[in-house]
């Protein structure tokens, strides 16, 4: 069973991959997601002497919501600014091991999406229409809800989750046409 639908998750994660590489080298529509501090390099300064260790920071840091309660913790808040901070480690981005990771979960992605249809409608597939429409569902979703969650919980604004939506979207069509294109059939 695992050999018949081998080819449709790899098809599928490539088509995801390659639909991204559109998006983000050649359509480049998520490049104004990003804004640039008004003094950024005293900003980077400030940072570098406080020397974070990479990973993921909240400003003004509060260790125990109980501590929202002294007058201190609620000025910070209140003064601003409120971040969240993510520290990569220094150096030029090396997109090798980032594009593999990357890879490696639109297969992960694809092979979820494969069980889900293996057990909602079998190995043999008549309705290929019915399986598109399934393969494509499961893997939008699974595509956008990190980017609905990073726009409550995270400040992401609504124009860069909307923007993450419309890929999802993408890779889903392109994984149900995968999967409805190469999946067995009865």
């Amino acid at each position: 069973m695992l050999v018949h639908i081998a080819l449709p998750v790899l098809v599928a994660a490539l088509f995801v991959f390659v639909s991204s590489s559109l998006i983000h080298m050649v359509f480049k529509w998520h490049q104004s997601d990003y804004a640039k501090l008004a003094d950024e390099d005293a900003v980077r300064a400030a940072l570098r002497g406080s020397a974070p260790k990479p990973g993921q920071y909240m400003l003004p840091y509060c260790g125990d919501m109980k501590d929202l309660q002294s007058p201190e913790m609620q000025a910070k808040w209140k003064e601003g600014p409120v971040a969240t901070l993510h520290v990569q480690r220094n150096g030029l981005p090396n997109m090798g091991p980032m594009l593999g990771k990357w890879f490696a979960l639109n297969v992960v992605v694809a092979a979820l999406v494969a069980a889900v249809v293996y057990s909602s409608m079998g190995i043999a597939i008549i309705d290929s229409h019915r399986l598109f429409h399934v393969a494509a569902l499961v893997s939008f979703l699974a595509y956008a809800v990190g980017s609905v969650s990073n726009g409550i919980w995270k400040a992401q604004t609504a124009s860069s989750v909307g923007k993450d939506l419309l890929d999802a979207l993408i890779y889903g069509l392109v994984s149900g046409f995968a999967f409805a294109w190469l999946w067995p059939t009865g």
